[in-house]
């Protein structure tokens, strides 16, 4: 039995909604589900039916996933569920070709396995990238399989019909990128010139907005709109600040001063204690995380702005960049927000300069030759 017949992929394999119904997913569930997906890309909701119509002739895709220099984090918040959802079962039936954690095979069959989707495939299955790419010294510092992260990226995201970078390591470098940045780690839209990516980043990336990605790139069949940063905007295109439940103490000056004070045990502003909401774009506070359960601010944690650029290196996580002081709620809320934002451009606009200077003299060794 071929791999067409045996996973139903392909052109004569079962649709999407047709897997999920095997898998008992009733088609209460699968309306539901589409509705769902269908708000979480920001569309409105006469495009429901097309989702549906899509999902429901679309046939299983392909899939493959690389990890380079990360912590794993994105795919254990895939796993870790407690619950399996809809928009799980979506990933789930998508045929995972390759995937170093959770794939049986390994070494040469599992290189085989990759060497074997990615020629039958070729132009047709999406690539999904966790971790960054090193390019100091040739890529010598990250490689499996006896291939370098940056030449295996270049072959597998090249000939990829998209590729979605999940998390901040893989849009921007993450973590491994903070000055000094030894191993020359970037994201893969650097690494990869030409190749067509979606970057999806913080840590972790929310999962319900790479299934919103996947669901998008098979109802519309290409790439939802972008910002600046390479993200999708129905996920990116807002400030944390904007939808943040604890804005209205923002507006009334009511700040945490102290960890473990009143006002923090009344949900007040956490802008003194470092939070980047006002400066951070991301869908944080509408979609969660933990089956939507909560997410960091309203546990009482200060946002630390993990999907904007060099988030690491800009400002200390609980130091606040510009210096507002606090304001009545007679005050506009949008000036306020504005001349935050301003501030925080300002830094970031200094730091990126710091940046290149202290790259300048070394720009040779950070890139291979050819690379820009």
């Amino acid at each position: 039995m071929d791999r067409k017949e045996k996973d139903g992929a392909g052109q004569g394999g079962f649709s999407v909604a047709r897997l999920l119904e095997e898998r008992g997913v009733s088609r209460r569930e699968f309306l539901g589900f589409c509705s769902a997906v269908t708000a979480a890309m920001a569309l409105p909701a006469t495009m429901v039916p097309k989702v549906v119509y899509a999902l429901d002739r679309v046939q299983r895709p392909t899939l493959v996933w690389l990890e380079f220099q990360d912590c794993a984090g994105d795919t254990e918040a895939l796993l870790r569920a407690a619950n399996p959802t809809v928009g799980e079962l979506v990933l789930d039936i998508l045929s995972i070709d390759y995937h170093e954690t959770i794939m049986a095979a390994a070494g040469h069959q599992a290189e085989a396995a990759l060497e074997k989707t990615i020629t039958d495939y070729k132009g047709k299955y999406l690539c999904v990238v966790e971790g960054s790419i090193p390019l100091k010294d040739g890529g010598v510092y990250g490689c499996v399989g006896g291939k370098s992260h940056l030449d295996r990226a270049r072959q597998v995201c090249g000939s990829a019909a998209a590729t979605i970078a999940v998390g901040t390591c893989a849009s921007y470098g993450g973590i491994a990128a903070a000055v000094p940045n030894p191993t020359g780690a970037v994201g893969v839209s650097k690494a990869v010139s030409g190749a067509t990516v979606v970057n999806l980043p913080g840590c972790p990336c929310n999962a319900d907005n790479l299934t919103a990605i996947v669901v998008y790139f098979l109802t519309f069949g290409k790439l939802p709109a972008l910002d600046s940063h390479g993200r999708p905007l129905f996920a990116y295109g807002k400030r944390i600040h904007d939808n943040c439940e604890r804005r209205p103490h923002f507006d009334a000056g009511q700040y945490v001063e102290h960890w473990g004070d009143d006002a923090h045990r009344n949900g007040h502003c956490l802008y003194k204690m470092g939070c980047k909401g006002p400066a951070t774009f991301h869908n944080c506070p509408t979609q969660r995380f933990n089956e939507k359960v909560s997410w960091p601010v309203a546990s009482g944690h200060g946002c630390v702005g993990c999907s904007e650029p060099q988030f690491w290196d800009t400002s200390p996580l609980y130091r606040r960049l510009p210096n507002v002081p606090g304001f009545g709620i007679e005050k506009s809320a949008d000036m306020i927000g504005l001349g935050f934002a301003a501030g925080v451009a300002g830094a970031f606009a200094i730091h990126g300069a710091m940046n290149a200077l202290r790259k300048d003299t070394d720009k040779t060794d950070e890139h291979p030759k050819g690379e820009e």
